[in-house]
């Protein structure tokens, strides 16, 4: 083999790893990290003792992973044009042109059914029909109806983004039960103070792209003050594992701190507000939603 032949092949290798890489990025993976981490949590929590069965676990988590990075695909692909004028989004492949509208679909269209597959042979039905009325919510609903016409698309549309623990309990246990309606509650309520705090710091990107979010149609004083009041909302809610006795003293003691802790930021953002604060509210919400489920699980298996 000639040294051009090597280095074409070099380049062809290059080529095929920046184009992989582009349709990974198309499921927006840290989002989707967050939703495959509160669904196997929800797995582990559907099982009163012990441990759930680890290929159903392992069936659910790819199938729910597979069907979410989909919704997200489709996502981009609705909005390609308006990602292009937003700094956040711009460099998304399906906003720069790497990927095209064509590829994009085909993309999603097979990884969602691949998911949807798994889940409904390897999982049971319930789980694949959650799902997939959950990529309708966040595909359909929530980014073509909602997300151009009113400030509220967070709130309305979170319910889609809220059904992972509900999809893990349903794979586990094969319904639908009242403790995890709770953990449905926690992340729908978590939801609107912490991308709310994320459109406080990008309101220009929003207003830029002509879409409606809180900053940009009731201004940054009212946004502030609704993630103050979501984030006391989600304190009070995160409190109900507790009272319906589906967790113990560890997790009431950790949904506290965590639970100050996000009111403190809440109310320094509201009372002296920069965009350096919002975006450590937005990264602490995060953290906070990850450690609150952690906590729900070791409060789990702790032996008393």
């Amino acid at each position: 083999m000639s040294v051009h032949d090597i280095r074409t092949l070099s380049l062809d290798r290059l080529a095929a790893g920046r184009r992989l890489r582009a349709f990974y990025v198309l499921t927006k993976p840290r989002v989707n990290t967050l939703i495959v981490f509160c669904a196997i949590i929800g797995m582990f929590l559907a099982v009163p003792s012990g441990l759930p069965d680890p290929g159903v676990v392992l069936a659910a988590t790819i199938g729910i992973a597979f069907v979410a990075g989909a919704a997200a695909a489709m996502n981009c692909l609705i909005e390609a044009g308006i990602d292009a004028r937003m700094m956040r989004t711009r460099a998304r492949p399906s906003s720069t042109g790497e990927l095209s509208c064509r590829e994009t679909l085909i993309f999603g269209s097979v990884l969602g059914g691949a998911g949807l597959l798994i889940l409904h042979q390897l999982v049971n039905p319930l789980t694949m029909w959650l799902t997939f009325a959950t990529f309708v919510g966040y595909a359909v609903i929530y980014t073509v109806m909602l997300k151009p016409r009113t400030p509220q698309n967070i709130v309305i549309g979170g319910a889609s983004g809220a059904m992972p623990p509900v999809l893990g309990w349903a794979a586990v246990t094969g319904e639908v039960t009242a403790d995890a309606l709770v953990l449905f509650l926690i992340i729908f309520a978590w939801t609107p103070p912490h991308f709310w705090a994320l459109a406080l710091y990008r309101t220009e990107d929003y207003a830029r792209a002509g879409l409606p979010m809180l900053p940009v149609t009731h201004g940054q004083k009212f946004t502030r003050l609704s993630v103050l009041l979501y984030t006391l909302i989600l304190f009070g809610v995160t409190l109900l594992p507790f009272a319906t006795r589906m967790s113990g003293w560890l997790y009431l003691l950790s949904a506290v701190v965590l639970g100050g802790m996000f009111i403190a930021h809440a109310w320094t953002l509201y009372r002296d507000y920069s965009d350096a604060l919002a975006r450590k509210t937005f990264r602490f919400s995060i953290l906070y939603l990850f450690m609150l489920f952690a906590a729900l699980l070791v409060d789990h298996y702790l032996p008393f």
